[in-house]
């Protein structure tokens, strides 16, 4: 009994961070796409450098998102999908040199690996926090997303950013999703309860 009351009094604040960290991811990804869609279409020097950042930045994410939650030690999904995307940042870069064939089947290889990882956090997270399905959902298209990149990366089709923008951009929506659910279950737990 003590120890579900200590999950109900640690829910709350956890998910205050998360709602922010879920907002905060939301608009890096919302941002990135509208860049992908506009200026980097035309500029292949910022196109080059959004690719590599966008994995950084996922790096970056999970990093903080488990420093916040008792570390890499304690998280170990994630501390793989923080080494995965570091390393998918240096392959994104070397591939540059090669093509976007080879810069998307990097992205491919990553989205298949970083989105099982992110469907095992947040199967984890179930239990504490709650409101983890739009993060399951994302996880699983993360993977199949990849497989798709890697097909396409396969073929004869000119391929850019523009290619990989609407992945980010379901990442950013599922970002999105979970905030609000987030948002609305503190809100719901919070309002005052009729008497029956």
């Amino acid at each position: 009994m003590s120890g579900q009351m200590n999950d109900q009094s640690r829910a709350p604040s956890s998910n205050g961070w998360l709602k922010s960290y879920y907002y905060l991811r939301f608009a890096v990804s919302a941002a990135w796409v509208a860049a992908a869609f506009t200026v980097a279409k035309s500029s292949p020097p910022l196109a080059a450098a959004m690719l590599v950042a966008y994995p950084a930045w996922d790096a970056l994410a999970n990093y903080i998102d488990a420093q916040r939650t008792g570390g890499l030690g304690r998280n170990k999904s994630q501390l793989l999908n923080f080494a995965v995307s570091i390393l998918a940042t240096i392959a994104v870069a070397i591939a540059l040199g090669h093509g976007m064939n080879a810069v998307l089947s990097v992205y491919g290889v990553w989205a298949v690996v970083s989105g099982v990882f992110q469907l095992l956090t947040a199967a984890r997270r179930w239990k504490t926090n709650g409101a983890q399905w739009p993060m399951i959902l994302s996880g699983a298209q993360s993977a199949l997303a990849g497989l798709f990149f890697v097909k396409m990366a396969g073929g004869t089709e000119i391929i850019g950013i523009a290619n990989v923008a609407p992945y980010a951009a379901f990442g950013a929506f599922y970002f999105l999703v979970s905030a609000l659910w987030l948002s609305v279950s503190d809100i719901l737990r919070k309002s005052p309860r009729v008497a029956s």
